[in-house]
């Protein structure tokens, strides 16, 4: 495959995937003819879809030059959509066009684009690399101690059942709940565990107090029961990750409409 051919693959996928992005499924060839009032007419790039009973047809004319395009290239490709009758047209260049070339390409409604692999000084001025520092902290409780409100318990049990007092609480984490006066919810074991805090110079073995006041929890064996607070003892887990997007290496092309001056990067996987 020479270079030209390989330019115009080039320029048929990127409208491929262009069109894919705004939802038309249709195809886009390569190297087709078409029939025109006079002849026949190659196109480097061609497609077409109906919308609403009108067929809108586009051809792109490719030109793999080193140098800006003058006013006769874009004259002839003129000539052949004039020919063939309603039809858009673009040409898509490397480099760019002469003034002529866009003087004459704006008066007879042709798109003119510069569209090329991406280069250096095309970040000037732009964010080229983003970098994300991502700090994942998880608390792993290892202990957990429940301080009773012992005047309360006085009041509301029997002597004998204070002289051994054992309560029993079991449950997952986010269903063990601390409740108000009222019955209604506090927090849960789980809410507990993700609100401890950090310590960056000490990890392991950390101690944290979560007072209460008028909280209730409920046990296993004696019901609804007063408590002041609830001590946590855990270690902490700090992943530390950086992500780095370089614009530079995910763009697989530049596409620029030279009339507009509209500039589209388009990204490697671009849908």
């Amino acid at each position: 495959m020479n270079e030209n051919t390989e330019y115009e693959k080039f320029a048929q996928e990127i409208y491929q995937d262009l069109l894919n992005n705004e939802g038309l499924t249709t195809e886009v060839k390569h190297n087709i003819k078409l029939q025109g009032k006079s002849a026949k007419h190659q196109i480097d790039v061609y497609w077409e879809y109906a919308f609403a009973g009108i067929t809108h047809k586009v051809a792109i004319e490719c030109k793999n030059y080193n140098k800006e395009l003058n006013i006769g290239l874009i004259r002839n490709f003129y000539g052949v959509l004039s020919d063939i009758g309603n039809i858009n047209g673009i040409i898509v260049t490397n480099i760019g066009y002469q003034k002529g070339a866009r003087e004459f390409a704006e008066h007879y409604g042709i798109n003119l684009i510069v569209l090329r692999e991406p280069q250096p000084e095309d970040w000037e001025g732009r964010i080229k690399t983003i970098v994300t520092n991502i700090q994942a902290i998880s608390q792993k409780a290892k202990k957990w101690f429940i301080q009773l409100d012992y005047d309360w318990c006085k009041v509301n049990f029997p002597e004998e059942i204070l002289t051994s007092l054992e309560v029993k609480i079991s449950g997952v984490n986010n269903e063990t709940w601390i409740f108000d006066k009222d019955g209604n919810k506090l927090k849960n074991f789980l809410e507990l565990q993700d609100e401890l805090p950090v310590n960056d110079d000490k990890l392991v073995d950390n101690v944290h107090f979560y007072a209460f006041d008028n909280a209730f929890i409920k046990s296993e064996n004696v019901g609804n029961i007063k408590i002041k607070g609830i001590q946590i003892t855990y270690d902490t887990s700090i992943a530390k990750t950086q992500l780095v997007m370089d614009a530079e290496n995910t763009t697989k092309a530049i596409l620029k409409n030279v009339l507009t001056g509209e500039m589209k990067f388009i990204k490697k996987g671009y849908t």
